[in-house]
């Protein structure tokens, strides 16, 4: 399936990335330098407190819903057949 805009968008890619002879570090300077031209805002987290901070594990929850012991057993659906 080909579409036009990806292809086009992976041209210019291509043409951009072989104008520095596909080095990494000479495409980021470029892009980093035409971020700073374009005189816009771009956000960095890298450089804010949550960069530092610790990644918070998941939370618990709560206790699991009681079930009685009268209570019929969940049944798993039947299996699909291929």
């Amino acid at each position: 399936m080909n579409d036009p805009i990806v292809d086009e968008v992976r041209r210019v890619r291509d043409e951009h990335a072989a104008s520095f002879n596909y080095d990494l570090w000479a495409i980021f300077r470029d892009i980093k330098e035409q971020q700073k031209r374009s005189g816009l805002t771009f956000v960095s987290f890298a450089d804010g407190p949550s960069a530092t901070a610790p990644i918070n594990p998941l939370q618990p929850t709560g206790a699991a819903i009681p079930v009685s012991q009268s209570s019929p057993s969940p049944r798993a659906a039947p299996a699909a057949e291929l």
